[in-house]
């Protein structure tokens, strides 16, 4: 029977296809707005999650996205690459200045920018992580990690997590696990991309009832299955699920110690995660392990130009004879520049720290909340990277798809843009660079859209 898109359970983000968004649309209003859209809608392939659009944006700038109506919003969601906030004044001017000075540089030539982005990075990485190659996206990106570590192994299976994203290329869907990107018109994909569950805190696939518990028996399913063949190449996966939701103390030792014993490497993605919206300026160092590939992109380019890449342990430098890469725009002055500057607004401003204190007060603020707010089943993550789960029923966890929806929209209504994960918790991703005050304001508008019912 074919798969059609009405069977598919989207779990990346809100439907843009539901009759809360229709109503959405026809409440616009705005005139200029609403013919965007519409042109939009004519233009632009559709697909899940994306086209036909909330709206049209006008204008970014720091913690706010401004329609063409005039409408501001504070954007608890942009697509995680508004780690310093958009339009940043040092970032723009240093893009001003590199544009002016040298904007290409074609491959097979180096240039100052790409040079000292690479040795940052290195510099920065935790471990023997010390050669890097840069791509314009994520997905790109992981599918260089892919390259490599077959490369480095002479293997090509891979082990990642069911549900988890990590790019929409082929590679990319392969390795992911959400429906939306591997189903129906995707397949067939990459071979010996196998998936085991991931854990949980609730509704755990291996039948336990608390994340520890959970924890244990994923680590125990991923070291059986890496030895159960004895052949993969790499286990892909994020440090953090972006979802949001942390792992058990320990997890990643216990896998780190699986890969290890089975000669496979360990690919983490902080894509979404990295570069300090963790708290720390990488997301694998909470959990004090080291992968053999670490993947970065979205907010490395500052919230204005593309670029990913990957850092790798030096020893794995071992494709000299092979393309794994081979972008165009891998070496750009332009983009470097922006991730060199993005970098260093966060190492200096002390985003990663302020992320740290920050999150850590919004948790506690949300599960304080919790306490006397029955729908609210859990409040996780770490740093400015932490999501409000939403249930029916708190005695079993029932996943409460409807309230999140309704509270979505209630939340862009009040002037708040977030994401909704996994169908029913509430994601919020704000900027590194938000005031005090803001948050709160920010909270409060999360707090009342729930309590609406």
């Amino acid at each position: 029977m074919k798969t059609t898109a009405s069977t598919l359970v989207h779990t990346e983000g809100e439907a843009n296809t539901s009759a809360a968004r229709g109503a959405w649309n026809a409440r616009l209003g705005d005139g200029r707005t609403q013919d965007l859209v519409s042109r939009d809608a004519a233009a632009f392939l559709h697909q899940s999650l994306s086209s036909p659009c909330l709206s049209a944006i006008a204008k970014a700038e720091g913690i706010w996205i401004e329609d063409t109506a005039g409408r501001r919003y504070m954007d608890f969601h942009g697509n995680s690459v508004h780690h310093i906030g958009y339009g940043h004044p040092r970032l723009r001017q240093a893009i001003k200045e590199q544009i002016d000075t040298l904007g290409f540089a074609p491959r097979r030539f180096t240039c100052e920018p790409a040079v000292e982005l690479a040795v940052t990075l290195n510099r920065l990485a935790p471990g023997d992580l010390g050669k890097v190659l840069f791509t314009t996206g994520g997905s790109d990106a992981i599918e260089v990690a892919l390259r490599l570590a077959r490369a480095a192994t002479g293997r090509f299976k891979t082990l990642s997590f069911w549900d988890a994203f990590h790019g929409a290329g082929f590679g990319a869907s392969s390795v992911g696990g959400e429906a939306t990107f591997r189903s129906g018109i995707a397949g067939p994909l990459l071979p010996g991309a196998e998936h085991v569950a991931p854990w949980a805190s609730r509704r755990c696939a291996y039948g336990q009832d608390d994340l520890e518990r959970s924890a244990k028996a994923c680590a125990s399913m991923i070291s059986y299955v890496l030895g159960r063949e004895g052949d993969f190449a790499a286990l892909v996966a994020e440090p953090m699920r972006a979802t949001p939701n942390p792992p058990a103390p320990g997890f990643w030792k216990a896998v780190r110690e699986a890969c290890d014993r089975h000669g496979t490497l360990l690919i983490f993605d902080e894509i979404p995660t990295g570069l300090g919206k963790t708290g720390r300026f990488f997301a694998c160092e909470h959990d004090e392990v080291v992968p053999d590939i670490l993947v970065l992109g979205k907010a490395l380019g500052g919230g204005v130009l593309p670029i990913a890449g990957i850092v790798a342990r030096r020893d794995l430098d071992v494709a000299g004879d092979y393309a794994i890469g081979h972008y165009t725009h891998e070496k750009n002055p332009v983009t470097t520049r922006a991730a060199l500057t993005t970098i260093s607004i966060i190492r200096e401003e002390g985003l990663a720290e302020r992320a740290a204190e920050l999150g850590g007060y919004a948790m506690e603020r949300l599960r304080t909340f919790a306490e006397r707010c029955p729908a609210i089943g859990d409040v996780r993550g770490r740093g400015l990277l932490f999501g409000v789960e939403l249930v029916s029923d708190r005695a079993d966890f029932t996943p409460d798809n409807g309230l999140a929806e309704r509270a979505y929209y209630r939340c862009l209504e009040a002037g708040l843009s977030l994401k909704i994960s996994q169908g029913n918790v509430m994601t919020l991703s704000p900027p590194m660079v938000i005031a005090r005050e803001d948050l709160d304001r920010a909270l409060t508008i999360v707090e009342t859209a729930i309590l609406a019912g």
